[in-house]
């Protein structure tokens, strides 16, 4: 058996390999629309093969300018193996030693796509399960339940409080103090256990990355004051991913937490990309961060589906 990432000479070989399975698959369309983006990469896709069949495979995806992935995307092995999940486990365990960034202490995220209501479905539980086992045997045990919402036009505009006044703010030290005070008692189970880790200067740092590197554009930032006394309440940062237009980011500064607020971001993003003509937004909260989730439904969000994170523990 031998463990290792691919070659573009791989490719063929990979992309035919049947999906039989509801989750955890990448169909070969979307394989090579991110593959031509640089976002999925031969050498962050990897696969274990014996005797020149592949057994098993397992895909990390990263923004086209970054140097290591920030997420693991996918990973499968052959229903024919007596324990698939012990196989995937080495698998995902390789890949994750050699796409950790040199230095960096938080390693790639197994991200899984579940359809609403996945645990009455037993194929859907079947598929999962397998994986976070795999996942687990790889060191990645800590889990995270987010909800996936999306608003599309037929829902209506959420109408504007006329509390918060958007200004947009070139600085960029400026979105960054913003970040750092937003993280401070954040409902957000990730900026909790990076701020953790981290510290409160280099998660906001690198938390901001990440948005700087999306598709959409830095100008679409705003920060929030109240319209009555001109006080900073928060900041939304409406972007995009390769498929759609994205809440992206947005918080309320711990002085103004508890007055709603942060319904009035949310309609502030989804009013703002509307009026570019974007006929659907997407956004993710944890299922534990009931503010935020209430939010979007009250702005005429619908929960489509989840996203379940597995990570490496903090410390």
């Amino acid at each position: 058996m031998r463990i290792r990432p691919t070659t573009e000479a791989d490719l063929d070989r990979l992309l035919a390999r049947p999906a039989t399975e509801p989750v955890g698959l990448i169909p070969a369309g979307r394989f090579l629309g991110e593959l031509a983006r640089h976002q999925y990469r031969p050498e962050w896709t990897w696969i274990a093969e014996d005797a020149g069949r592949i057994l098993a495979h397992a895909i990390w995806w990263g923004f086209g300018e970054s140097a290591y992935p920030l997420a693991l995307d996918s990973v499968d092995a052959d229903e024919s193996l007596p324990d698939r999940a012990a196989l995937a486990a080495e698998l995902i365990a390789a890949g994750q030693r050699a796409l950790r960034p040199p230095g960096g202490e938080i390693a790639p995220r197994f991200e899984i796509s579940l359809p609403a209501g996945w645990r009455s479905d037993p194929a859907v539980v079947a598929a999962f399960g397998w994986r976070r086992d795999a996942a687990a045997r790889a060191g990645l045990t800590g889990e995270l339940e987010r909800i996936r919402f999306e608003w599309t036009a037929d829902a209506g505009l959420p109408r504007s409080s006329g509390r918060l006044a958007l200004r947009p703010e070139p600085d960029d030290d400026v979105f960054l103090d913003v970040f750092r005070q937003i993280a401070v008692g954040s409902l957000d189970v990730i900026t909790r256990r990076e701020v953790a880790l981290l510290g409160a200067d280099r998660q906001a740092r690198e938390d901001m990355g990440i948005y700087l590197s999306m598709p959409g554009d830095r100008d679409w930032w705003r920060l929030a004051y109240t319209a009555a006394d001109g006080r900073l309440a928060g900041m939304i940062l409406p972007n995009r991913n390769t498929d759609s237009a994205v809440v992206g980011y947005l918080g309320v500064v711990p002085g103004l937490r508890g007055r709603g607020y942060i319904s009035d971001l949310v309609a502030e993003t989804t009013r703002f990309h509307a009026g570019r003509g974007e006929p659907r937004i997407a956004a993710t909260t944890d299922t534990t961060n009931l503010p935020m989730a209430a939010a979007f439904e009250r702005a005429g969000y619908r929960a489509y589906g989840i996203r379940y994170v597995l990570s490496e523990p903090p410390g």
